[in-house]
């Protein structure tokens, strides 16, 4: 065991034998190992180390994307072969039973070479020529597309280093085309990624609800609906890239942005996939990296993954584990060099480690002394929240009654839903609208809900927040979600022909703020004021962990704030009450548990389905 001053880089250093069963590295076990390849070992002993991905709710979302796209890629090849079973010994036989066809195209490709395995979104066989497909719901410009890849300052020097937005996608590509080519090293092999196209606009409606969402025995896919002829599906909308020389790239070992520690491509995936067949854990060299580390999690009954590696690698016991790390400081970029000096904690920084700008004194917070902040009550272990009242109250005099309050839900999709529109491109379904007047009275005055299958709801979305917000009165959002879909919906506007477009156009720059770098496009009179930039300047709880996400300031501000405790444990929000809503009626939004702190009132409401009715209605987003 190392202790708190040792440094490691990554090593073979313990094996466990718990199956004779054979571990294949495939495709996704290589993108784990090449996240760290530490985590291909804890990634395999799910039962023993807790894993905060699999109930991630955005991941999954983003699968659900994926799962439509690759069906939708599927119908580019109507003649295609499905090989829909799971085992691997299966799976190959039927691969290679179709492989005997001089031409032939495959969707999930069975293939294993040694103790490599994977399975191609969709191969193509013309004669003694490979075409592997890898489908991704990721968009690009084909354009565009050489230009996104790689880093244009290295790339002057003559320096090939991908850009983190592709990385793993092409890696991807480049273990399956280095598996197909060991399995058949007489076949030539082109190398493509298959995106949505942001070039492309959809042609018909309903384009996205023909990939309907489906859950088999625990496993989520899905499913073509209806019409999928080539007519039905109008013009494409995914564009196939060729990425052979940048494959080529990392084969050879001339991308720099991984070295595998010195291994190289081909070394990197023998080791790995020794690693794996041996049930042996690689370790990797601890650091900022881990702060997002989905092992960083508790479970009852499982293991840490992330106090396991830092307790091996530097000895830090219980006490400092549970403890917040240098890297848990707010939007701190020195972590790494903290790290590298053997200050691993938050307590072991101090001001020296920040850079504080002192030349916007008197206008709350910098990022610096929010940090700073941060770090101090960690030392002083102090739970207290910081409020500057003088700073609020000088904003707070600024603002015009009645208050405008509203919340957008919005979604972007590969598949566009309607005719017209591109690959995410934004899609504005509901709003909500609370007023605080004066007087102090709260209502909840206004909504609205786009519920009409094949409705694009942008302008209809634009023209009700209009009618709602009216003339007077400041309007306030929480970051720069909602300013960026007007600002978005107004490009939208720009390219259409809706007689009310104008006036649309310059309701959104009445109430939005727009820049190009530092450049100031424009600045609504009504520009939105945006909460989140207060709690910023003027807001410091040790609750919220130094996040300024509104998940964790909002059960901040319940549990210090007796007023409002006081105020909302009683039913006092409904159709008929102190606060009026549209939705409820007596609702109570604070209870407590048993240690006396305030449940997240999200925790409070009830589902908005159940179970079986998602199941029988079917959902496609």
């Amino acid at each position: 065991m190392k202790n708190r001053k040792g440094k490691l880089d990554t090593q073979v250093i313990a094996g466990y034998s718990d199956s004779n069963k054979m571990r294949y590295l495939t495709k996704s076990r290589f993108k784990i190992a090449l996240e760290c390849p530490t985590k291909l070992y804890y990634n395999e002993h799910k039962d023993k180390y807790a894993n905060s991905k699999l109930d991630d709710p955005f991941l999954e979302a983003l699968a659900k994307g994926g799962f439509q796209v690759g069906e939708l890629a599927k119908c580019y090849y109507p003649n295609g072969h499905d090989i829909t079973e799971l085992d691997y010994e299966t799976s190959e036989k039927k691969t290679l039973e179709l492989l005997k066809l001089d031409e032939v195209v495959i969707f999930e490709a069975a293939i294993r070479y040694k103790n490599l395995f994977i399975r191609i979104d969709i191969l193509e066989k013309k004669g003694n020529t490979f075409n592997l497909i890898e489908v991704k719901s990721k968009s690009a410009h084909p354009q565009e597309f050489e230009d996104e890849l790689w880093n244009s300052r290295e790339l002057k020097r003559g320096i090939h280093s991908l850009k983190n937005d592709w990385k793993s996608y092409l890696y991807d590509v480049a273990f399956q085309s280095f598996v197909l080519k060991q399995a058949f090293p007489d076949y030539r092999i082109n190398n493509y990624l298959m995106c949505a196209d942001k070039s492309k606009v959809a042609t018909v409606d309903g384009l996205n609800q023909k990939f309907v969402l489906v859950n088999n025995k625990g496993r989520t896919g899905a499913v073509p609906k209806g019409d999928i002829s080539e007519k039905a599906l109008g013009d494409q909308i995914l564009c196939k890239l060729p990425v052979n020389e940048i494959i080529e790239i990392i084969h050879n070992d001339e991308e720099m942005s991984e070295r595998f520690d010195g291994r190289g491509f081909e070394g990197a995936i023998w080791y790995f996939a020794d690693a794996l067949s041996k049930d042996l854990k690689l370790e990797t060299a601890v650091g900022s990296k881990c702060k997002s580390c989905e092992f960083r999690t508790n479970e009852a009954g499982k293991e840490c993954g992330f106090n396991e590696c830092w307790k091996q690698q530097h000895g830090l016991n219980a006490e400092d584990l549970s403890k917040p790390f240098a890297f848990d400081v707010w939007n701190f970029r020195g972590a790494q060099k903290a790290i590298d000096d053997n200050r691993f904690l938050m307590e072991d920084l101090d001001a020296n480690d920040l850079k504080i700008d002192q030349s916007k004194s008197g206008e709350g917070l910098s990022n610096g002394e929010r940090q700073l902040l941060q770090i101090e009550k960690i030392k002083d272990q102090d739970s207290s929240s910081y409020i500057d009242i003088n700073g609020l109250q000088e904003e707070m005099s600024s603002w015009e009654y009645p208050l405008h309050m509203i919340d957008f839900e919005t979604c972007m999709v590969a598949i566009p839903f309607n005719k017209g529109q591109r690959p995410y491109e934004q899609i504005a379904f509901q709003f909500s609208h609370h007023i605080i007047y004066e007087d102090g009275s709260i209502e909840h005055a206004n909504e609205y809900i786009n519920a009409t299958q094949g409705l694009h709801p942008n302008f209809e979305f634009v023209r009700e927040l209009k009618n709602a917000l009216g003339n007077r009165g400041s309007i306030f959002r929480y970051s720069n979600h909602e300013n960026t879909v007007l600002c978005q919906i107004r490009e939208q506007l720009l390219n259409s022909d809706v007689s009310d477009r104008d006036e649309l156009i310059s309701f959104i720059e009445t109430i939005t703020s727009k820049k190009n770098g530092k450049k100031i496009l424009w600045e609504g009179k009504r520009s939105m004021i945006d909460l989140c930039e207060m709690v910023k300047k003027y807001y410091y709880s040790p609750y919220t962990k130094g996040s300024n996400s509104i998940k964790y300031v909002l059960p901040a501000i319940l549990n210090e704030s007796k007023y409002i405790q006081e105020k909302y444990s009683n039913a006092i929000y409904g159709k008929n009450c102190e606060i009026r809503s549209k939705n409820f009626d007596a609702h109570t939004w604070i209870t407590f548990d048993k240690s006396g702190s305030v449940i997240n009132p999200y925790d409070t409401l009830p589902p908005i389905f159940d179970l079986g009715s998602v199941e029988k209605i079917g959902i496609s987003l």
